[in-house]
């Protein structure tokens, strides 16, 4: 059953963190935009923790920032070991203010807070259970066509922008090629009481094995990430629990556990992220790893930069190709920039027999004034 065509100035096809970001961006100016989520209930899962400096900027401008580190957990530094023994801090503290932190907050938190804005604004504005089945270019705009509720819907809009992750229908729709590669790279990772004496600090241990990290969740849950010789498809406590032991000597005994997951890495970039008045952000356009905790926080760069293009462009009666082509250039050169500086974390975190050599090297930066360049790398300062 058809119902009525509906008209907005943007249609957003994804309901996560970027899309979301995206939409609290256009409607704080007055933009008539819709999202429309696939999934009919929000993610219950941990998934991407990390949010940067950079990205909380950005919240600031939305009125959000504040709500975010009220609800995380702020990481003025990480402390690197070899296997259990200490080599060094890093300290975030002599960052840029007003964040010299790293912000840490489970993504369904992160995604329920940017509901909640968009809820202020207007309630109609995201749409879940409502899946993209086309997406066509029209004189003036893109129609899409949209299974919601046992109806078939019809939606008119000036600009439409693909939210919709790395396996992205509005991508294919847009006849975009996806290309790259995947690492040989795995990990495996579970978040459990926390029983260190970190507190709110990180933890990277360099272990001949592969690296450990740990992160804390909240003030009673830590996260801890371990490179793998192989896949692992099916994790199991004991998985997490043997490497902590045999690496750094950790022993998780009589702890809680809420989520095990197991991961690989690839790099993939969209040929391009603007084709028509169709747009991409976020994973939709680029799959970096993991390691380092630059995806999401790429993802919100580029909501924030598209949404000021589509401001002038919806000011005007004519929208200028050149911007979005622009837009495209910037966000690729970035995303690949970060794709370089996650390569080096995974360099750094693989099994070797050269860890000596990477703990002087990490010792030595750790003592100089380097500590400064290390730590603004890690907050994507300089993208």
């Amino acid at each position: 059953m058809d119902s009525e065509t509906q008209t907005f100035d943007v249609a957003i096809v994804g309901g996560g963190p970027v899309g979301l970001f995206l939409a609290c961006c256009l409607q704080k100016t007055g933009v008539d935009c819709r999202v429309f989520e696939q999934r009919d209930e929000p993610i219950t899962h941990s998934r991407s923790i990390g949010i940067q400096p950079i990205s909380l900027e950005l919240f600031r401008k939305i009125g959000l920032a504040d709500r975010f580190v009220e609800a995380g957990i702020k990481v003025e530094e990480g402390r690197a070991f070899c296997h259990e023994k200490p080599i060094g801090t890093l300290s975030f503290r002599e960052c840029p203010p007003p964040y010299p932190f790293i912000l840490t907050l489970p993504q369904y938190k992160t995604e329920q807070l940017l509901r909640q804005r968009l809820q202020q604004i207007n309630a109609n504005i995201l749409q879940p259970g409502a899946t993209v089945t086309s997406v066509e270019h029209r004189k003036d705009g893109v129609q899409l066509e949209i299974d919601y509720q046992e109806t078939t819907q019809k939606i008119d809009a000036r600009f439409v922008i693909g939210c919709d992750g790395k396996d992205s229908f509005v991508r294919e729709a847009m006849g975009v090629s996806f290309h790259g590669k995947r690492y040989d790279d795995t990990y495996i990772m579970g978040d459990f009481t926390d029983n260190t004496d970190l507190g709110s600090a990180a933890g990277i241990f360099l272990c001949r094995q592969g690296v450990i990290e740990s992160f804390p969740l909240s003030e009673t849950m830590r996260r801890w990430v371990i490179k793998t010789d192989t896949y692992l498809p099916n994790v199991t406590r004991r998985n997490i629990e043997k490497r902590l032991k045999e690496r750094i000597g950790h022993n998780l005994g009589g702890t809680e556990n809420v989520m095990l997951s197991s991961f690989g890495v690839e790099k993939k970039f969209a040929e391009t992220m603007a084709k028509g008045r169709i747009f991409l952000a976020g994973d939709a356009a680029h799959a970096i790893s993991p390691i380092g905790g630059q995806g999401m926080n790429l993802g919100w760069l580029d909501g924030w930069d598209l949404s000021q293009c589509l401001l002038r462009a919806l000011a005007n009666e004519q929208a200028d190709e050149s911007v979005f082509k622009a837009y495209s250039r910037r966000r690729l050169r970035v995303a690949r920039k970060a794709a370089r500086r996650a390569e080096f974390n995974m360099i750094m975190g693989r099994a070797s027999a050269l860890l000596p050599l990477k703990k002087w090297g990490l010792q030595a930066v750790l003592q100089t004034p380097l500590a400064g360049v290390l730590a603004r790398m890690f907050t994507m300062r300089g993208l």
